[in-house]
């Protein structure tokens, strides 16, 4: 059997924090830990899977004695805010009315949206959604993120992909994944895309190096073309005609005797 085990688990505790910040006793522990994925449901419904979409990634939950602080990581922050606040007002509003206590709502920024895999995996089950080519869509969200800085990306779509009758696993890789390292800062998200043939799974690892150490972002630029001539092959780069180049005084230079 395959000893495959989740990133972000393997990571929590160690190098990684936790998502949900509280303590309980044992009576109540159960009520909390549902409370904290109706939360999440809640955000994901609301600005994940509804338009316009917020790209929240990350739900981090604090709580104290009588108050939840629910803090969301989000591609869009205007979205999520909405105008002059009025989005998050309403958030809490509807949080307060099923938990029944104090909520305070904070919004962050995600500065890379390319390095954080759960929005990357948001993008590609929204592409499939559209019936986009999944070779290209991957290939091109690969290259997305190691633009950004990412030292390897790996993802894995799983289905029915393109339509085909029989479902299977296509996966497109870049770089290096380091997946037994607890030091190497290791991103992985999984989604779904919603299609008319069937549910297609997304996984998306991306390695952004190891914790601690500064990342540095290398852009890299498309290779150029050069450029083709009428005969379709591409232009020789012999020595050039300097007197032609030259326009009419060069030439008439290059045609003038010789004086004595």
């Amino acid at each position: 059997m395959g000893q495959k085990t989740s990133p972000i688990g393997f990571r929590t505790g160690v190098t990684l924090g936790w998502q949900s910040t509280w303590f309980a006793p044992k009576a109540s522990y159960g009520d909390c830990l549902v409370e904290d994925q109706k939360i999440r449901d809640f955000v994901d419904r609301r600005y994940n899977q509804r338009m316009p979409k917020g790209a929240v990634a990350r739900v981090e939950i604090v709580r104290t004695r009588n108050e939840v602080n629910v803090t969301m990581h989000s591609g869009r922050p205007g979205v999520v805010i909405g105008p002059r606040g009025g989005e998050v007002d309403k958030v809490r509003e509807e949080l307060e009315g099923f938990i029944g206590r104090k909520v305070t709502v904070n919004v962050v920024e995600i500065k890379e949206p390319d390095l954080n895999a759960a929005l990357v995996a948001q993008g590609i089950a929204e592409q499939l959604g559209k019936r986009a080519s999944f070779r290209r869509t991957m290939k091109q969200y690969c290259e997305g993120a190691m633009n950004a800085g990412a030292r390897g990306v790996k993802i894995m779509c799983s289905g029915r992909l393109a339509g085909s009758e029989m479902a299977r696993t296509e996966t497109q890789k870049m770089g290096s994944i380091p997946l037994h390292t607890l030091d190497a800062d290791v991103d992985y998200a999984l989604g779904t895309a919603r299609t008319t043939y069937g549910a297609i799974g997304i996984k998306v690892w991306i390695y952004k190096g190891k914790f601690g150490e500064e990342r540095e972002v290398v852009r890299r630029r498309p290779p150029r073309r050069r450029p083709m001539r009428s005969g379709g092959g591409p232009r020789s780069e012999g020595p050039r005609n300097e007197a032609a180049e030259s326009g009419s005084d060069g030439g008439a230079e290059a045609g003038a005797a010789p004086k004595e």
